[in-house]
């Protein structure tokens, strides 16, 4: 439950403000302001996103940024160059380009008559990374940054690569998503009659993002470009970092807490891909924009907050709880550690053994040999969630039998896990390409097995992510694979289990051709980050109960049609997965209305890698009376021996009407994957 903050400071919007560049673009905000800035001038709080200040963001956008108005911020919602109602091409993600603007951007809002001169960042994914990344750039004017699920290493920890595999739903689902977001029409009601006009020069001027990451399929200076933890002494200001369990940017919490110099805080929730206040599963949900006041406050306005007397690393140990597609609440509790890496952590390091069990102790060595089935990993889960009914992994017991699984005896004493687990393999493989799949879960005493987190190695990247090599088959080596972090009680009477899979698909693009794995268990291992008791956690105050602002008011607001369906032939062994996501309908109270679509399919055969294909197809309509639009964005991938073959497509309508239309069919060869 979210409550509607009531009795604060009032406050007007401007929809439709223009912020000029030095090259004579301009950005297009939407500002909230409190009535009386212009004579008692405030700080402002600045999100740079491409998510459309009009429409796709619209209602969340005033919730968040009235309620900060509220309490005496000025709140700006800024378009990226070339989305939303802002001038010029948005042609990536993260560019030097999209830096420079945001440096200017702030310099302007500090200008401004409304602002005392101090500005903040906020942002979710896009808005976290930026928000980083702008911080590097020391821009005068910038005091503190607040970074919900973002990344420091953008090759590590984004969409688009794990562990130097190809992440296939997320590279594929997540690039289709920025073809709408660079392609979709400015409103007529900012732009007037020029919309169609900058409309064709969007289109004309598109070219698939997808071809770009798949160009760079190792750690170069694409990659490095925007990564902060190229240099953590670059950000000086204050950082506040918050993370997920339940999302895909989980690790960045810790390498900021401790890569960062200056003053820093952490925050680890059970949360999905969404704000940690907003009712989306799982909870429980916590009071966060009460928490970005109290930092901004401090930063922003130097009051006495006292958030600085309270630990700089806050987790939520998450309680057991049975497999199951999603969660409403997470049982748990919240902890805190005085620093990270924590004094209050220890490694337990527990063997992989020829019994197929997992013992503190090693047993002979022992080669097992396991040619992986390429239907394994299709219980993963999604690696990205954004709280929907079918988000979570289902129980695991198909998985671990479709793996070389290693299983402790119950346990005679609880644990508690905090930080990334890090297995450290002895292997062999029979091809010169091969990845690897390191799955923990949490065995219940009847059997059921709950996912608690998974890593991906492309075992060419073993020594390193930036000049992988060709494996020798049959020669051994030793690689280390890094599971995403947890947060995680592990009760007396369950047990601990390792899987160890070649093949994870859809998840990880398969190895060109199949792949025996041998094992040497007992030469393998794994170390469990354990967490001790701290006398921090007693200390602790319970944040307070979630607040917004109020929303903007629509007349329809609906998702209906979600559905999965896994088709099976037993005598070809292909399976076949269909998504479709619910359509997302809302119609705002200015008459704009905005229909969304999100639908994927993937198919691989047993046996047959090169069979994989992996398909996503996103449509976007906006009507506003006569102002009608539609854009449907395609992407598909298949592959052989050698090339990745890469189809994108656009089709946008006007009025029903067929206005352009854009098929690429791209070629990229296989580097190492």
């Amino acid at each position: 439950m979210v409550t509607v903050a009531e009795g604060q400071g009032s406050f007007r919007r401007l929809d439709h403000v223009t912020v000029p560049l030095p090259d004579g673009t301009c950005l297009a905000a939407r500002i909230w302001i409190p009535d009386n800035a212009n004579s008692h001038p405030v700080p402002a709080v600045l999100e740079y996103i491409p998510y459309r200040k009009n429409d796709l963001s619209a209602v969340n956008d005033h919730a968040r940024y009235g309620y900060l108005a509220a309490h005496g911020y000025v709140g700006v919602r800024l378009d990226v160059r070339g989305s939303g109602d802002s001038e010029g091409i948005l042609t990536d993600e993260y560019t030097l380009q999209e830096q420079d603007d945001a440096v200017a951007a702030i310099a302007w809002i500090a200008a401004q008559p409304w602002c005392s001169g101090a500005v903040g960042m906020i942002g979710k994914s896009w808005g976290g990374f930026n928000g980083l990344q702008v911080a590097a750039r020391r821009p005068p004017a910038l005091k503190a940054v607040v970074s919900v699920y973002s990344t420091d290493d953008r090759y590590a920890t984004d969409a688009h690569y794990m562990g130097g595999c190809l992440l296939t739903p997320e590279m594929l689902g997540w690039g289709t998503m920025m073809h709408t977001v660079a392609t979709l029409p400015p409103d007529p009601r900012s732009v007037g009659e020029r919309w169609k006009e900058l409309w064709m020069e969007r289109l004309d001027a598109f070219h698939p993002q997808i071809h770009t990451w798949l160009k760079h399929q190792h750690r170069d200076d694409y990659w490095k470009h925007g990564s902060v933890c190229e240099d953590f002494g670059a950000i000086e200001c204050p950082v506040y970092s918050v993370g997920g369990w339940f999302d895909g940017y989980r690790d960045t919490v810790f390498r900021l807490m401790a890569g960062l110099p200056g003053p820093r805080k952490g925050l680890i929730g059970p949360w999905s891909h969404q704000w940690p206040m907003d009712p989306f599963e799982p909870g429980p949900h916590i009071g966060f924009l009460q928490e970005c006041i109290r930092f901004f406050d401090t930063y922003l306005k130097g009051h006495n907050t006292k958030i600085n007397d309270e630990p700089p690393l806050r987790a939520f140990i998450q309680d057991p709880v049975r497999p199951a597609t999603h969660y409403a609440i997470r049982p748990g509790r919240w902890a805190a550690e005085p620093s990270w890496p924590s004094p209050d952590m220890h490694s337990q390091r527990m063997f992989l053994n020829g019994t197929n069990t997992l013992d503190e102790t090693s047993g002979p060595e022992t080669p097992l040999e396991f040619l992986g089935a390429q239907v394994s990993g299709q219980d993963a889960g999604k690696w990205c969630p954004y709280g929907g009914l079918l988000d979570a992994p289902p129980d695991q017991r198909a998985e671990d039998g479709m793996s070389l699984s290693f299983t402790s005896s119950p346990l005679t004493e609880p644990i508690e896990i905090l930080g990334n687990p890090v297995a450290q393999l002895s292997l062999s493989v029979d091809r010169p390409r091969a990845l690897v799949a390191v799955r923990l879960c949490d065995v219940w005493p009847d059997g059921a097995s709950t996912l608690l987190s998974y890593g991906l190695l492309n075992l060419t990247h073993y020594k390193s992510h930036e000049r992988p090599e060709a494996l020798r088959p049959g020669v051994r080596f030793e690689a280390r694979v890094v599971l995403p972090a947890i947060g995680q009680l592990l009760p007396v009477g369950h047990r601990m289990r390792i899987s160890v899979s070649p093949t994870y698909f859809p998840q990880a693009w398969p190895s060109p051709q199949p792949v025996t794995l041998t094992l040497f268990a007992g030469a393998c291992s794994i170390d469990m980050p354990v967490r001790g008791s701290s006398p921090l956690d007693h200390y602790l105050t319970a944040f307070q109960p979630p607040e917004t602002g109020p929303p903007i008011e629509t007349d329809i607001e609906e998702v209906t049609g979600l559905s999965r369906t896994v088709s099976k032939d037993p005598l070809s062994g292909r399976v076949e997965t269909q998504h479709r996501a619910p359509v997302d309908r809302v119609r705002l109270r200015d008459g704009l209305e905005i229909q969304q679509t999100n639908d994927y399919s993937c198919e691989i055969t047993e046996g047959d890698p090169l069979s994989a294909r992996y398909r996503v197809e996103r449509t976007v309509a906006l009507k506003r009376g006569r102002w009608d639009t539609r854009l449907v964005a395609e992407s598909e991938l298949t592959a052989d021996l050698e090339q990745f073959y890469l189809r994108c497509a656009i089709q946008a309508f006007d009025g029903g009407q067929p206005f352009f239309d854009r098929t690429w069919t791209l070629t990229v060869p296989r580097d190492f994957v």
